[in-house]
C-alpha cells in the first residue's frame, strides 16, 4: 500500500507488524517520534506488547535483554547521548547473542549540545558487536526494520542490530513509501524459537557469569565469527525480501559504477543528494559512480574492495570525525578494505555535515571536480577536507 509516513512513522509501524512481546523506552529527540507512534499502538490494543517506560536510556537497554534473554522478542530504540548513555549495556547484549532490534535516529553527540544529524552517536559503538544497518530514506528505514530482526535471529547470527536513519532529515521528514500487508510480514520474519532461554525449568542456564581468561577468548572468538556469518545472511535475506516484497538489499548500492573511473562513497541520506549530483556531472563527462554503504557492520570489505577495482581516485564522505588525526570512521575502513587489494587507488576524505550542517548539492559537486582535478594531476593536496565549515 502506499502510504505518507514520516521516518519515526514507518519504523513504528514496521515494529507493529513485528509485534514485540516487550518494547522499552525512552524519549530523545529526534527518537521520540516512534515510541510516541508505538504507545498509540499499544493503548488502542493493535498490538500484544507489554510497553515499559524507563527511567533512562540505560534502563531501557537493560529491560530490553532481560527480557530478550527470557526467549521472546523485544525492542527499544534511541539517538545520540541516549545511546551514549546506554553504551554499557550495549556491548553486553551483544556478547550475550541476544537478537535485539534497535532503531536509532542518527543525531550529533555533546558537548556541545546539538539536536540535528551527524553520525557520530552510531559510529562511537561501531565496535560493539551490533549489526549497523543505514537507510537513505523512509522506505529503507521501514524494509531494514523487517529485515534486521529477521538477520540478528539468524541461528549463525544471533547478535543485535541496529536500523540507523538521519534524525529530522528522514525521522521528521513526510515521505511516500510502499507498506506491506501485516501477513506477509509476520510470514516473512517468521517465529522466534531461541535455544537457550533463561526462563526455562527444564534446562537451566547462566546469563551473565563471571568470564575470566579460562572461556572470555572463546566467547568473544564465536561473537566475532558471528558477525562474519552477518554477511551471508544479509544477503540471503535480501534476496528473500526482494522476492517477497520486490525491493532489492544487498551490502551496498552501486550507482552508474558500471564504467566509472571516479567514485564517491556515502552513508545514509546524503546518498539521494550525491545521486543528483553524479547525474549532473556525467553529463559534463564525468565518469562518476556512487556506493552508498547499507552495512556498516559488518563491513563488506572484500565487495567493496572488488566494486572499486576499477577506480581511479575515490571520495570517502564522512558525516562524523575519528578525532584520530587521519580522517573519519567510514574512511579509515574503506582504506583498511583498499590495502593490499588495491594500492593504486587514489582515496580522500571529505568530512561534512557535523551537527546537522547543510550539505548541498554545490559541495558534492566540487568534490566531484576535486577528485577529477586529482586524476588528472595525480596529486593529493589534502587528504581530509571540511565540507562547509569555516576555516
Amino acid at each position: 500500500m502506499r502510504v505518507a509516513m514520516t521516518g519515526n512513522e514507518a519504523v513504528a509501524y514496521a515494529m507493529k507488524q513485528i509485534n514485540p512481546e516487550v518494547v522499552a523506552a525512552y524519549p530523545i529527540t529526534p527518537q521520540t517520534g516512534i515510541m510516541q507512534k508505538y504507545a498509540e499502538y499499544v493503548a488502542n490494543g493493535q498490538v500484544d506488547t507489554e510497553f515499559l517506560t524507563m527511567d533512562s536510556e540505560h534502563s531501557a537497554m537493560s529491560a530490553t535483554i532481560g527480557a530478550s534473554a527470557s526467549g521472546i522478542r523485544a525492542m527499544t530504540a534511541t539517538s545520540s547521548n541516549g545511546l551514549a548513555y546506554m553504551w554499557e549495556v550495549v556491548y553486553i547484549a551483544a556478547s550475550y547473542r541476544l537478537p535485539i532490534v534497535m532503531p536509532v535516529v542518527n543525531r550529533a553527540l555533546s558537548g556541545p549540545i546539538n539536536i540535528h544529524c551527524d553520525h557520530s552517536d552510531t559510529m562511537g559503538c561501531r565496535d560493539s558487536g551490533w549489526i549497523q544497518l543505514f537507510s537513505e530514506n523512509t522506505q529503507e528505514a521501514y524494509d531494514n526494520a523487517i529485515q534486521a530482526l529477521r538477520i540478528a535471529e539468524h541461528p549463525d547470527v544471533l547478535l543485535p542490530a541496529m536500523i540507523t536513519y538521519d534524525g529530522f532529515i528522514i525521522s521528521h521528514a513526510l515521505e511516500t513509501l510502499n507498506t506491506y500487508e501485516d501477513d506477509k510480514v509476520k510470514k516473512f520474519i517468521g517465529s522466534y524459537n531461541p535455544k537457550y532461554p533463561l526462563i526455562n525449568p527444564d534446562k537451566p542456564v547462566t546469563y551473565g557469569p563471571l568470564d575470566f581468561f579460562d572461556y572470555y577468548f572463546e566467547h568473544k572468538r564465536q561473537q566475532a565469527e558471528g558477525m562474519i556469518n552477518a554477511k551471508k545472511v544479509i544477503l540471503e535475506v535480501g534476496k528473500a525480501f526482494e522476492k517477497e516484497f520486490g525491493r532489492s538489499y544487498g551490502l551496498f548500492e552501486e550507482y552508474r559504477m558500471a564504467d566509472a573511473e571516479l567514485a564517491i562513497i556515502v552513508l545514509g541520506s546524503t546518498a539521494g543528494t550525491a545521486k543528483v549530483v553524479v547525474d549532473m556531472v556525467r553529463e559534463k563527462g564525468y565518469k562518476v559512480g556512487l556506493i552508498k554503504i547499507r552495512s556498516f557492520r559488518p563491513f563488506p570489505e572484500e565487495e567493496l574492495a572488488e566494486a572499486l577495482k576499477r577506480i581511479k581516485v575515490l571520495a570517502v564522505m564522512d558525516r562524523s570525525l575519528g578525532f584520530n588525526g587521519v580522517g573519519g570512521p567510514l574512511f579509515n575502513d574503506v582504506r583498511a578494505a583498499l590495502f593490499g587489494r588495491n594500492p593504486d587507488i587514489k582515496v580522500v576524505n571529505y568530512v561534512y555535515g557535523l551537527g546537522g550542517r547543510e550539505i548541498t548539492p554545490n559541495d558534492i559537486w566540487n568534490i566531484c571536480n576535486n577528485i577529477r582535478d586529482i586524476n588528472l594531476t595525480g596529486k593529493i593536496e589534502k587528504t581530509v577536507s571540511y565540507v562547509g565549515v569555516r576555516e
